[in-house]
């Protein structure tokens, strides 16, 4: 702004921008050293954020007895009413189902026989199957990306070379190597969604592995749910306990072999190259 007689006013100049003082800009000075001290926070926050949603969902589901709603007496009580809305609703019966039992494995929540079995009941062993193979693999997948996203990198550098050397192992077998750890039945099926997040295997991998390696043990558990209407009406007991038997342990000890056979294949080739010179 000019005033009456032409001249420009010091007040009308614009303020030059402030510069940092040298002391702000030097590389040990207070506050150079805490935006990096910031920057690496707000990192861990957002690495460890997604690990932080899921316990606190597991919180919630056990604050609220929710496992109290699992069980075959709840499948016996409302028997009438499930059946008939999926009956009426069966697309939408379907998906709820999926996005229930996709955040039950996402939260490690200890409930996936009871669902799987609740699964059989309303869709049938071979329809009950095929949705949880996909809402378990989508569920894992969850777990799979927090648990890496949070903890590899910091596992990976305490851990030591015997993490190097199991990585590389998951590396060359990871798929044979995850299904048999979906197969054989003694292992949490939380903690085989945790493991391979921590040895590097590739997320592809763990998808095929997961799909395929559910299906026999999601297959037993949905055909006793699909024969649950017989054991209500004859008065039954309904009891998880007595669906591993001795033959399906067997079974499924025998189709982990099969898995494992791809691994002994590359061992033994390997024996029989002759020594580099």
């Amino acid at each position: 702004m000019v005033n009456g007689g032409g001249v420009r006013t010091m007040l009308d100049e614009p303020l030059p921008p402030r510069r940092a003082s040298a002391a702000e800009d030097s590389p040990g000075s207070p506050m150079a050293e805490k935006i990096p001290s910031l920057s690496r926070r707000s990192a861990a926050i957002a690495r460890l954020a997604p690990v932080a949603v899921l316990l606190l969902g597991l919180g919630l589901f056990f604050a609220f007895g929710l496992q109290d709603y699992l069980g075959c007496e709840t499948l016996r009580d409302n028997r009438a009413w499930l059946l008939g809305w999926v009956a009426s609703h069966r697309l939408p019966a379907i998906l709820a189902f999926m996005a229930l039992y996709a955040t039950a494995v996402a939260l490690s929540v200890p409930s996936g026989a009871a669902l799987t079995v609740a699964g059989g009941f309303l869709f049938g062993a071979v329809l009950a199957t095929g949705t949880i193979a996909v809402a378990g693999t989508a569920g894992a997948s969850i777990l799979f990306l927090a648990a890496r996203t949070a903890f590899h990198d910091l596992l990976k550098a305490r851990a030591g070379p015997w993490l190097a050397r199991l990585e590389r192992g998951f590396a060359e077998n990871g798929l044979s190597y995850l299904l048999i750890l979906r197969l054989v039945p003694i292992f949490p099926f939380f903690v085989v969604n945790l493991v391979p997040a921590f040895l590097g295997l590739r997320l592809r991998t763990y998808v095929i592995g997961t799909f395929l390696g559910i299906i026999p043990g999601t297959f037993v558990y949905a055909s006793l749910g699909a024969g649950l209407g017989n054991i209500f009406d004859t008065g039954g007991q309904c009891s998880l306990q007595h669906v591993l038997t001795p033959q399906l342990v067997l079974a499924l000890l025998g189709l982990a072999l099969l898995a494992m056979l791809p691994v002994a294949y590359k061992r033994f080739v390997a024996s029989r190259r002759p020594p580099l010179p």
